[in-house]
């Protein structure tokens, strides 16, 4: 990986050359704020009394012209022809958020669900220590996110082992003016990946004093305790000006024991969810059962374990084996923020923004575990003093690992600096902007894990050639008083080594923009705006060795696959549009993009256009409509992942069907206790260098009316679809052909070419070889998937605002805002000629919920504040699909006093009814509820804020 210096030196030279230019640049003083859009969305506070008047009533209003996202001609009217949601920094604030995540969240757009960090065992897995935002249910990278109108470093740790995103949690709020959010297809403006919409993070400017808010927050059922610092401060003179900002946040983490909803198996609701874990047992295939006397062992482990009895003999098992996993990490972070301007002259201002981020996280999945795993046979091996063919499972309490033995360490740093000059040209009827960014990302994780040598050292000693059966699995004495005896802190440790992943990625971009009123029409000026970009993105990742598939066998770690990656790419764009007044009542808007890549894939050029209406037949009424193109470049780990392995649970349906005539339905096919269809197997996959750029189409229609003072309401309808969708092969297709090819027939019966090309590609992506089980070799040890170009998305569905503001004499200000987003359809397909493979109401695929809704009710008089804020996530399907479980609903409050001119005190309420999740009677897998909702439960708080000037 380059050092610090390596990379530093060409930023440093591009910033000094801009910067050269700059200085001899003629034009006029740029007046306008050029990187963010005037507020529009919600007005919560006094302050923003004018900012509500504009949004409520803002389509006759004339305001300065600024851009807004999703063009990049000035305006002077808030609305435009495509549906824009602006979150400000008091928004957050009042709402009971102190992230950028927790305010973008409970966005009603964001119905897609993420892994994250409340998702058991998976943190190391899908990126730790990140917040992502999922736009429609299209996935997290579909949705392009900006700060100040420019592209930022992406997370280096790829979502769920395969693509990047861009990780909310490393922007400091306190650096936020306001989140700009267009929801659809923005390509033709913006480029690559603004497919399900465009979040444009637009930071503080131009800020006048010094305030400083001391934060403190607890959970009322344990752990969580956060103390926050934000300090923001700004000085201007007459010819520049100079904002600040500071925050630290240190959080403690949350352990499930520390939730007694989810701390044990007994919490299940229904009886066979209430089964313990096994953790301690043998497993004899010749008698064949589990060893009873294991039973015998159970009390020598801290009590913990209790002996669980069947038919087939005795296992030791618990019901509290995750007890110690993390459902939030604990953090540590430091961020700064800088931006200032000058005025090189009277016709020019030079800038430069720069924010920097340090993250330190700990988390935990609770648990390690060893079995005698060979990569020749699998789990199971001959047993020379028995006599027999074994399995054999050993879970390892947090008594004999030691805390630290389960924590994982997650160090992040990121950075970003921008440079340019801004003016206007020709008698200021043009305004220009040049700009260079640059932007990195690093993280350095550690994470303790067995040693598979070591491990099988200590329990089975060395090997002893192979069974006398099958001469097939490999021959051991297993040591059964170590196998049975919990082992020390020390003793695990000197088993163990930290696996040390890392990753890096970066993202620079130079930018000129030019805009303004080309000539004169009767209705109005034509508008122009173009772009000229240069863009250029790098990631590398890291691999611990110990985790690659080629591992030092002495060195390689126990149970744990990683993946690695590196690659780079150039981008060159041009795009033009034009802003036309056709009468006075009707605008249109017109854009189009060309796109030129320049990498080892097979996109080459795009070109992306989109068009827009807006009508407004009276004052008070816009009518308004938009149809985009867009499209997305493949991810860069898509595209260069290296060869990895995992470990994964698969339905093999190819032993099923052969099994039971054909009948994928059949009982023993369904019973997911059946071990010789529902077993682990070992994964595989490997990047894609012959993939093509994702296509979508988008449009959307609707209005804004102000019906009274004060009171304006909009609805949009959306259509999106997304074409040659790159998306990994899932394990069940893959099975589920392979079964055909096998077979020679699909499920109904009718005949396969098991000579085609699919067939080919599915027999050679699963490998099978003998099982105890199954002598003959049928049972799968390697199921190899990868992306490729071939899913179809479409999701429709209505987005609507109500916002009331009432102003009285005596009882004081009122604002109120009502959102709510509802998905009409969604359908997605993996190949053609297989249909839609799973709806909007699949629960088997899709856990999206079909609505989501906020709603805010403010209020102000002389020094008191209050504000309530509600969340609302629509029901889904029940884990047995007979019903629909209930809604979601959050409520936070909170209520402020302004104690003297310059201080304040607010105390926080979140989560006020201590909501975790709602009751689904068949849920029968641990935690026992879907991991969307948050288990984090009541939250209560304080602040005190000061401005010292």
């Amino acid at each position: 990986m380059k050092t610090h210096s390596e990379r530093l030196r060409p930023t440093i030279l591009c910033h000094a050359l801009v910067l050269a230019l700059a200085a001899g640049t003629p034009g006029a003083l740029f007046a306008q704020q050029a990187d963010g859009a005037t507020p529009q969305a919600t007005a919560s506070t006094d302050q923003d009394e004018d900012t509500a008047e504009q949004s409520a009533n803002g389509q006759t209003r004339t305001l300065d012209q600024v851009t807004v996202t999703g063009s990049r001609i000035k305006r002077a009217e808030v609305e435009g022809p495509a549906p824009v949601t602006v979150i400000t920094a008091d928004d957050i604030e009042k709402q009971g958020f102190k992230t950028v995540f927790d305010a973008l969240n409970t966005l009603t757009q964001a119905n897609g669900t993420v892994v994250n960090e409340s998702t058991l065992a998976s943190q190391s897995i899908f990126a730790p220590n990140a917040n992502i935002i999922n736009l429609r249910g299209l996935g997290p990278g579909r949705s392009l996110i900006l700060i100040n109108g420019r592209r930022v470093a992406e997370y280096p740790l790829p979502y769920g082992g395969q693509s990047n995103f861009v990780n909310l949690g490393a922007i400091p709020s306190s650096a936020v003016e306001r989140i700009e959010v267009l929801s659809g297809g923005a390509s033709a403006i913006y480029g690559s990946d603004a497919v399900a919409g465009v979040m444009n993070i637009v930071t503080k400017k131009n800020y006048e004093g010094l305030e400083a808010k001391l934060y403190g927050s607890t959970t009322t059922r344990g752990g969580g305790d956060t103390g926050n610092l934000q300090i923001v401060g700004g000085k201007s003179g007459d010819r520049w000006s100079l904002t600040y900002a500071m925050e630290y946040m240190n959080r403690e983490a949350i352990f499930t024991r520390q939730r007694d909803f989810m701390d044990s198996m007994r919490d299940s609701p229904i009886a066979s969810g209430r089964t313990p874990w096994a953790n301690l047992y043998l497993y004899d295939f010749d008698a064949p059962g589990y060893v009873s006397e294991i039973a015998d062992a159970c009390d020598r482990f801290f009590g913990h374990s209790v002996v669980y009895t069947t038919a087939s003999g005795s296992r030791c098992a618990q019901y509290d084996r995750l007890a110690d996993s993390t459902i939030r990490s604990s953090d540590d972070n430091l961020s700064l923020y800088g931006s200032g301007v000058f005025d090189i002259s009277e016709n020019a201002q030079i800038f430069m923004d720069a924010m920097w981020w340090r993250s330190k996280a700990r988390y935990s999945t609770g648990t390690q575990w060893w079995s005698p795993y060979n990569e020749e046979t699998g789990y199971y091996y001959y047993d020379v003093g028995r006599g027999a063919l074994m399995d054999a499972l050993r879970v390892f309490q947090p008594e004999e690992t030691g805390r630290d033995g389960l924590m994982t360490d997650n160090d992040e740093e990121s950075w970003s600096i921008t440079t340019g000059i801004r003016g206007s040209l020709f008698d200021n009827r043009f305004d220009y902007e040049l700009s260079y960014s640059h932007a990195e990302y690093e993280t350095d994780t550690r994470t303790p894990r067995l040693t598979a040598s070591k491990v099988a050292d200590y329990f089975l000693g060395p090997r002893l050639g192979n069974d006398p059966v099958y001469d097939y699995y490999p021959a051991y004495r297993l040591d059964y008083d170590r196998f049975t005896t919990p082992l020390t802190p020390s003793q695990f440790a000197a088993m163990s080594a930290t696996i040390r992943p890392r990753g890096y990625s970066e993202a620079s971009q130079f930018q000129a923009t030019l805009s303004g009123d080309l000539f004169e029409l009767p209705a109005g000026p034509v508008g122009m705006a173009s772009v000229l970009e240069w863009g250029s993105q790098e990631y590398e990742l890291v691999a611990d060795p110990r985790t690659l598939p080629n591992a030092d066998p002495a060195e390689e770690a126990y149970n744990w696959n990683d993946t690695g990656g590196r690659g780079a790419r150039d981008r060159y764009a041009l795009g033009l549009e034009f802003s036309v007044p056709i009468f006075s009542t009707l605008k249109a808007q017109l854009a189009a993009r060309y796109d030129k890549y320049d990498d080892i894939t097979e996109v080459d050029g795009a070109v992306t256009w989109n068009a827009g209406l807006e009508w407004r037949p009276v004052d008070s009424l816009l009518l308004r409509g938009s149809y985009a193109t867009s499209f997305r470049a493949p991810d860069m780990h898509y595209v260069f992942a290296e060869p990895s392995g995992y470990y994964i649970q698969i339905f093999d349906e190819y032993r099923c069907r052969a099994e039971n005539n054909n009948d994928v339905l059949a009982a023993a096919c369904r019973d997911n206790s059946n071990t010789d269809y529902y077993y682990y197997t070992e994964g595989g996959r490997r990047g894609n260098r012959l993939l093509e750029e994702e296509t979508s189409k988008s449009w959307t229609a609707g209005f804004v009316w102000d019906i009274l003072d004060g009171l304006s309401v909009q609805a949009d309808y959306y259509s999106i679809q997304l074409d040659q969708g790159v998306n990994d092969l899932s394990n069940g297709y893959v099975l589920k052909r392979e079964a055909d090819c096998r077979l020679g027939v699909d499920r109904s019966g009718n005949p396969v070419d098991t000579n085609s090309l699919l067939c080919q590609t599915a027999l050679d992506f699963v490998q099978r070889r003998p099982s105890p089980t199954d002598p003959e070799g049928t049972a799968v040890t390697l199921l190899t998937v990868g992306p490729i170009n071939t899913a179809t998305e479409k999701t429709t569905g209505i987005d609507a605002t109500v916002r009331y503001r009432w102003d009285t004499d005596r009882l004081g200000r009122f604002n109120v805002l009502l959102g709510w987003s509802h998905t009409l359809s969604y359908e997605f397909t993996q190949y053609a000629e297989d249909g839609v493979l799973y709806d909007r109401d699949n629960r088997s695929y899709n856990w999206n919920a079909r609505s989501r809704a906020n709603l805010s009710v403010n209020w102000n008089r002389g020094d008191w504040g209050a504000n309530v804020y509600g969340s609302r996530m629509g029901s889904i399907p029940s884990y047995d699909l007979d019903r629909r479980i209930a809604p979601y609903l959050l409520w936070n409050a909170n209520l402020s006093k302004k104690i003297t001119d310059r201080m304040s005190v607010t105390l926080f309420v979140n989560n006020v009814f201590d909501k975790i999740h709602p009751r689904d009677d068949s849920y029968a897998d641990y935690p026992y509820f879907y991991w969307t909702y948050s288990p984090i439960g009541r939250e209560v708080g304080a602040q005190l804020a000061y401005r010292f000037q």
